[in-house]
């Protein structure tokens, strides 16, 4: 069974203190490169822009700059940000490149070209970074690669043999990688630091269905590995752990569906769609099948509450500063029309408020179409969502798109197609 999910590891930004959203810019006339609340956001051309690129937004007023546009690639999309926030890269599915952009200038350093498409990568620095290619050409194996990136030099320097790569994803320095291929069964574990050394660079670990994604624990001992089952081909979704120094298997934790997690605390939330035992019970709505959200205590092992969510495949999940939990999927049920809304409207987009796990209620927003990227902020109330190629902006307070005199819809108003975003400063 063949998945489009794209995948990225889910980004949490603490911090205190709020920023007053009433007072009026004073960062409008600056370069983009000085802004100090910088967004990015991915945008593909249409016929009413004729340049792609990357939006620029002050992220303290929801407003684009006066140097709005970083020219990135003809058709830029998924991105990823560099622990430091120093360089970005982004996917141009249109040529199979990754656009390496620096934060501090403002402008692509570099393009590095990929040997195929991919839907998932990581940067583990501002150096180094890792796609995962499932058609690499490997000479004497089946294609599939997980391909090393260096961030400085923009050029390939190593291409890993994993046969269908599909998804990658990193421990918090880059030392270990778990690989994720399709219609599989095992998890590949990559160790970059043995390549030259004549060391194994990879081991592969069987005992899994269908995994699809892992979460590590902040001390990197175990990665927590989403089992997708059912949904993607496979028996049984479950949670299972892998010891990483010894690479010893746990035992599979049933859950409802997995196809994307967030680790914050002890609290493990994994959210997926079962093919079957899919109600919506408890919402009212039009949709016949319902996503799931599984809160798990990784302490223990146990499921401790279930949510029902929309379905699709869900493959972005983060957390604003105020505990409010947002879910994205693709390829969900859409009911109505929000450009004319009449009666219900529903499409991709949960969030969960997990500061009250005892009510076990998802918000689902009146807007249409996939999420295809989430942004929350340390010192703001807000979390950014790209959905239907528009960029919303919610209130984590209420859960509602925010509105102000900048945003009196809740939607900053861009050309194009909005792909991605990225907050490129700490704010």
């Amino acid at each position: 069974m063949k998945k489009t999910a794209l995948l990225s590891a889910a980004i949490v930004l603490a911090g205190f203190g709020l920023l007053s959203c009433g007072s009026s810019s004073t960062t409008g006339n600056l370069p983009s490169n000085k802004l100090p609340t910088r967004v990015w956001a991915s945008q593909s051309a249409s016929s009413l822009t004729s340049n792609a690129g990357l939006v620029v937004i002050n992220g303290n007023y929801d407003t684009l700059e006066r140097v709005s546009r970083i020219s990135a690639g003809t058709s830029p999309g998924y991105m990823m940000i560099s622990p430091e926030r120093a360089i970005v890269m982004i996917f141009d599915s249109a040529t199979n490149n990754i656009d390496v952009v620096n934060t501090k200038t403002s402008a692509v350093s570099g393009t590095i070209a990929l040997p195929g498409p991919t839907m998932s990568m990581v940067a583990v620095s501002n150096t180094v970074g890792y796609a995962a290619v499932p058609s690499a050409p490997v000479i004497g194996s089946a294609p599939g690669a997980v391909v090393a990136l260096n961030l400085l030099s923009d050029s390939v320097t190593a291409s890993i043999d994993v046969p269908s790569a599909q998804w990658v994803v990193s421990n918090s320095g880059g030392s270990q990688l778990l690989a994720f291929s399709n219609d599989s069964n095992s998890v590949t574990v990559v160790s970059p630091l043995q390549l030259n050394t004549g060391g194994p660079v990879t081991t592969v670990v069987p005992g899994f269905d269908r995994p699809v994604y892992a979460v590590f624990s902040s001390d990197n001992s175990t990665a927590y590995v989403l089992n997708c089952g059912p949904q993607c081909g496979g028996t049984q979704a479950s949670l299972q752990t892998i010891n990483m120094s010894n690479l010893a298997v746990g035992t599979p934790l049933p859950l409802d569906a997995a196809t994307i997690g967030l680790l914050n605390g002890s609290t493990l939330y994994v959210a997926g769609s079962p093919p079957a035992n899919n109600a919506c019970t408890g919402q009212t709505t039009a949709a016949t099948t319902c996503g799931r959200l599984d809160i798990v205590d990784v302490a223990t092992m146990t499921v401790t509450g279930k949510v029902v969510i929309t379905d699709g495949y869900h493959d972005r999940i983060d957390i604003s500063n105020n505990g409010q939990l947002f879910i994205g999927s693709h390829t969900c049920t859409n009911i109505g029309n929000v450009s004319a809304p009449v009666g219900e409207v529903r499409g991709c987009l949960s969030i969960f408020n997990t500061n009250t796990p005892a009510n076990l209620t998802a918000v689902i927003p009146p807007d249409n179409g996939d999420v295809t990227g989430l942004q929350s902020f340390a010192s703001r109330y807000v979390e950014y969502v790209a959905q239907g190629g528009n960029l919303r902006v919610y209130d984590t307070q209420t859960n509602s798109l925010l509105i102000t005199q900048y945003i009196e819809t809740g939607t900053i108003t861009i050309t194009g197609q909005i792909t991605d975003i990225k907050a490129v400063d700490f704010f």
